[in-house]
């Protein structure tokens, strides 16, 4: 059976990370609830019902899906009661008020507040004035008090049309439909019909099953349109009816294939009889009938509301275990009616598609207002040593990025300072950034930069203040360009009243004394990483299982200039080499551990300088020392053309690798591990990924890939967990 949730998974996650804010007035429903917190990754939930009640409900009623998916679900959720927003039942009301007038429905304005007051009508409402993008409802809701107003509100076209999408099991006799995948379209939602509003129908049934069935799986799609009877539309479309239909769906169909390409695989036929359409032998029938195509069809366009009822309920009650789910075609993917018998299963399904196709119409971006969800509006700061990447977040959502870079020419008038004498330079060069973007200070709601060397720290978003930058003007710990951002960050906002917050910088260090013990006194091991895309990663995943990064087991494998692999224990950064100094694998530009004897030896060999030797640990070590190239990809390259010495370090590259992972399972204390997370540049090799999943096969927990390093959003989102309340900035130093 074709598992068409998983098949929507994965296509809302490669459509955009933005989420859609989508109301539930039926919160206090079980089913409802429980269907919700399967969607934490693909929308933003409203539920319209006091907090309390709901997570009384959620403790009652679903504990079978374990703590952490119920509380990773209702921490990212919004909870609104009608009468604890009078702001919003007053807007709401008058608005209706005007729609009732245009509509020639007289109404009071007590009648128009008790009607806005109702959960159905208030997420209706809210989604009619942008407040949210999608309403779902309909589970408990008789039609006329949900369905209905949801209709009248929201149509977008003059045509509207309920799907309902079948995929059934392996027991049905696929011969009927193909891939037993079937798509029965409603005409009955429509009062009047006539043959533009069945092509319509049609059509945009054929639309509904086009945008959420991959091609590879329904190559074409075949639609018939049923014929009724001969007596008129008093009981559905007749063969007449049904045969001018048809000749108007070319010119319907060409307009959608304007639209995308995908829509070209769409036939449609008309005046099909019921049991040419239902028929196990429908496939010999449409060929013997001169049907455009060969085989059955996988849409229906059924002739009256009691039949697509019929069909719809038959095949859900004769198949339990079949995928079903119904789309609304015509509100412009703002609306989700459930059947009041449905599932759990059913109603997350009916969500996923609506909200896939209102991603893949490419008109949705994001809420038209941030009622229930405030977008903070972030500026990120990452100076490197010659360029300073800024960016502006509208909560999740990157706005405007660039590099700014620094010329040498520019950089020249610093040479032999500290780092700290740039920062009004670099300031300048931001505050053009955002003049750039039509943006002042004031616009802000906090600024997040990359932390520097600062004292050894726990992890979390950390408030910028007066001991910090003495900590950074001082420079007692270390030159780095990254110093930089808080600096910079504390003079952006000054006299604003604006926070500035570090997020997880290079110094976080959570491992226990003992991790720390070397063999010399004199030389304790210093925790210096990647810290910053390593919890990132590490929160990524816990996301995607809809769990948090205090409730997971993993380690992280930052590989790109230099290599960290950290083991992250139950939300604790609890080991991690030292990837500043070289300590670990090797590197495209760093050297790694050494053998620490031949390394002394080395050291007085006089073959090098101090300085010497500092760069072959850090900048011409590794890759670099190895086969003088830092680019992981030219090694592939004289791998694959056969250069023995370049295939060698490439397994010795992955090995070590492989080796730093495998020697982290004792930082879990005899725990299991979730997963191995690869990021970094070299993340996206495949030869690489594919060799690390060999060799730490045998650690029995599946490796993870995110290419690349995350740092923007990382900042981003540290700012954004304290400004909405769902974490507390730190205080700097931190307390002994």
């Amino acid at each position: 059976m074709f598992d068409i949730e998983a098949s929507l998974d994965t296509r809302l996650l490669a459509e955009s990370r933005n989420r859609p804010t989508v109301m539930f007035p039926e919160a206090l429903d079980a089913r409802t609830l429980e269907a919700a917190c399967f969607l934490g990754r693909f929308i933003r939930p409203v539920f319209l019902a006091p907090e309390a009640e709901v997570r009384a409900l959620a403790a009652r009623a679903l504990g079978h899906l374990g703590s952490d998916r119920v509380a990773y679900t209702l921490a990212e959720s919004a909870f609104v009661s009608p009468d604890s927003r009078p702001d919003l039942v007053e807007a709401f009301a008058a608005a209706c008020l005007d729609w009732c007038q245009v509509h020639e429905r007289p109404m009071s304005l007590d009648v128009a507040r008790a009607m806005v007051s109702e959960p159905g009508r208030f997420g209706i409402w809210a989604v009619k004035l942008g407040h949210a993008d999608m309403v779902v409802g309909g589970a408990i809701h008789e039609p006329k008090a949900f369905f209905r107003p949801m209709v009248d509100l929201l149509a977008q076209r003059s045509v509207t049309c309920e799907a309902g999408v079948f995929v059934l099991p392996d027991e049905h006799p696929e011969e009927v439909y193909p891939h037993n995948i079937v798509v029965f379209g409603d005409v009955g939602v429509n009062a009047t019909m006539t043959p533009r509003i069945l092509a319509e129908v049609a059509v945009g049934t054929c639309a509904v099953a086009r945008d959420l069935i991959p091609e590879e799986v329904l190559p074409e799609i075949r639609c018939a349109m049923v014929s009724y009877s001969n007596r008129g539309s008093d009981e559905g479309p007749s063969p007449e009816l049904v045969r001018q239909a048809a000749d108007l769906v070319p010119e319907i169909l060409a307009e959608r294939i304007q639209h995308a390409e995908r829509y070209r695989s769409i036939q449609i036929r008309g005046e099909v009889k019921v049991n040419v359409a239902l028929s196990r032998r429908s496939a010999d029938l449409y060929h013997a009938e001169g049907m455009p195509w060969e085989g059955a069809p996988n849409v229906i366009v059924c002739p009256n509301l009691d039949m697509g009822n019929l069909l719809y309920n038959l095949y859900a009650t004769r198949f339990p275990d079949a995928r079903k789910f119904p789309v609304m075609f015509g509100l412009l993917f703002q609306g989700v009616d459930l059947p009041m018998d449905c599932t759990p299963e059913d109603i997350r399904l009916a969500v996923k598609a609506s909200v896939l196709r209102l991603h893949h119409y490419g008109q949705w971006k994001r809420s038209p207002k941030d009622t229930f969800f405030r977008r903070h509006r972030v500026l990120v700061l990452n100076p490197g040593s010659t360029s300073t990447r800024t960016s502006i977040f509208e909560g999740d959502e990157e706005r405007f990025t660039e590099e700014l870079q620094h010329p040498a020419e520019a950089l020249k008038a610093f040479e032999g300072r500290p780092i700290t004498a740039q920062f009004a330079f670099r300031k300048e060069a931001v505050l053009g950034f955002l003049s750039d973007h039509g943006l002042a200070l004031s616009d802000l709601d906090a600024v997040s930069a990359r932390g520097g060397l600062l004292r050894p720290i726990p992890h979390g978003t950390w408030k910028v203040d007066r001991a910090m930058l003495e900590d950074l003007k001082s420079g007692g710990r270390g030159e780095h360009a990254s110093n930089l951002g808080a600096l910079i960050a504390a003079e952006l906002v000054a006299g604003t009243g604006k926070p500035a917050y570090i997020v997880d910088p290079v110094v976080v260090d959570e491992a226990e004394p003992k991790v720390k013990v070397s063999g010399l006194k004199e030389l304790p091991r210093r925790v210096i990483s990647h810290a910053l895309n390593q919890i990132a990663t590490a929160r990524r995943y816990a996301e995607e299982r809809e769990t948090f990064y205090e409730r997971i087991n993993v380690i992280v494998a930052h590989m790109g200039g230099g290599i960290t692999v950290g083991a992250h224990r139950k939300g604790r950064y609890v080991d991690v080499n030292n990837g500043l100094d070289g300590e670990g694998p090797f590197s495209p530009q760093r050297s790694g551990s050494l053998p620490p004897g031949q390394l002394i030896d080395l050291c007085f060999s006089g073959k090098y300088t101090r300085a010497e030797l500092k760069l072959l640990n850090k900048g011409r070590g590794g890759l670099m020392d190895l086969l003088g190239t830092s680019d992981l990809r030219e090694v592939e390259r004289r791998a694959e053309s056969g250069d023995a010495e370049a295939r060698l370090v490439f397994e010795a590259l992955a090995y070590q690798v492989a080796k730093a992972i495998a020697a982290l399972v004792p930082a879990f204390d005899g725990e299991p591990m979730d997963a191995i997370l690869l990021t970094g540049g070299m993340a996206r090799s495949a030869r690489l990924v594919g060799e690390l999943r060999r060799l730490t096969a045998a650690l029995g927990c599946p490796v993870q890939v995110y290419p690349g390093e995350n740092e923007m959003a990382a900042l981003a989102k540290g700012a954004l967990r304290v400004l909405s309340g769902r974490e507390a900035a730190r205080d700097y130093p931190p307390s002994p």
